[in-house]
C-alpha cells in the first residue's frame, strides 16, 4: 500500500531523500534504530528504502478503535507495515520483545525508536535497553537512522501535515556479536544502548539529554499542586552538527 497509494503522495509533497542506503543489507534481519521526532517517522523511513519492507511495533490502540474511523486507522497502519504491540505490562513487554526477535530471525527489517516515545522538544533522549536485548537474542546488527524535517511536517499535536523537505540518514551498521550469549546482562545491554544513542547523536546533530523522554513529558504535564519537585537540569552531551 505504501507504494501504490501513500508513496506517490508523500513523495510529491515532501520530496524525501536518503543518504547511506548502502548500509541497509539487501537480505537478512537488522534493526533500524531511529530518533523519533514525529508520528510520520514511521512513514518516511520505509518510503526511502527500496525493495525491502520495514516493520514497526505500534501502540495497540491504533488497531482497536471502534467504528469506521477505527477500521480505517487499522487498515492504514497495517498497510504501512506496523504491527500492534501491547506495552501495558511486564508480560506484554515480553511479548513485544519476542515478536521483534521472531521477525528478525525470519530475515525482516525491524524499526525501533530506542527513546521509547517522541522527543518532546527535538532533543535526543536516553535510550531504553529493550532494543539491545532484541539485537543480542536475534544476532543482528543495529543501524542508526536520523530523521530530519518530520517534526516540521508533522508537529506534535497537529492534525494537518505541512509540506516540507524530509531527509533520512542511515549510519554504518553497529556489530555487537562480541556480546554473544550475554543477553539479559543489564550492564552489557546498557553499554550497547548507549553506544547506539551516541551514534544517533553524531548522525542527527541533536543535543543529547541523559533522561528518559517519557519522564520529561511526565514532568512537563505535572501541575504544581501535584507536589512534584522542580525538575533538575538534565545532564547533556554538547551539541554536535550533523555530518
Amino acid at each position: 500500500m505504501k507504494n501504490v497509494l501513500i508513496g506517490p503522495i508523500l513523495r510529491l509533497f515532501f520530496r524525501p531523500e536518503a543518504e547511506g542506503l548502502e548500509n541497509i543489507p539487501k537480505t537478512g534481519g537488522a534493526i533500524l534504530a531511529s530518533n523519533h521526532l514525529a508520528v510520520s517517522d514511521s512513514f518516511f523511513m520505509p518510503l526511502v528504502i527500496p525493495r525491502r519492507r520495514v516493520t514497526f511495533p505500534a501502540k495497540l490502540e491504533y488497531f482497536t478503535e471502534k467504528g469506521i474511523k477505527g477500521a480505517f486507522k487499522k487498515w492504514f497502519m497495517t498497510g504501512m507495515g506496523q504491527i500492534p504491540m501491547d506495552r501495558t505490562g511486564g508480560s506484554a513487554a515480553q511479548a513485544a520483545l519476542d515478536t521483534g526477535i521472531r521477525l528478525l530471525r525470519e530475515g525482516n527489517l525491524l524499526g525501533i525508536y530506542p527513546e521509547g516515545t517522541r522527543s518532546p522538544d527535538g532533543r535526543l533522549y536516553k535510550g531504553k535497553t529493550g532494543m539491545a536485548r532484541i539485537a543480542l537474542e536475534a544476532g543482528v546488527p543495529i543501524i542508526p537512522v536520523a530523521m530530519f524535517g518530520t517534526d516540521i511536517a508533522n508537529p506534535i499535536g497537529s492534525k494537518m501535515w505541512k509540506p516540507t523537505k524530509i531527509r533520512v540518514k542511515f549510519g554504518e551498521p553497529l556489530d555487537f556479536s562480541r556480546y554473544e550469549g550475554l543477553s539479559g546482562d543489564r550492564f552489557v545491554e546498557r553499554s550497547i544502548t548507549d553506544e547506539v544513542m551516541y551514534a544517533l547523536m553524531e548522525l542527527s546533530g541533536q543535543e543529547y539529554v541523559d533522561m528518559y523522554a517519557a519522564k520529561v513529558k511526565e514532568l512537563q504535564t505535572a501541575q504544581p499542586s501535584d507536589g512534584v519537585p522542580a525538575q533538575r537540569e538534565p545532564d547533556r552531551i554538547p551539541e554536535t552538527k550533523a555530518g
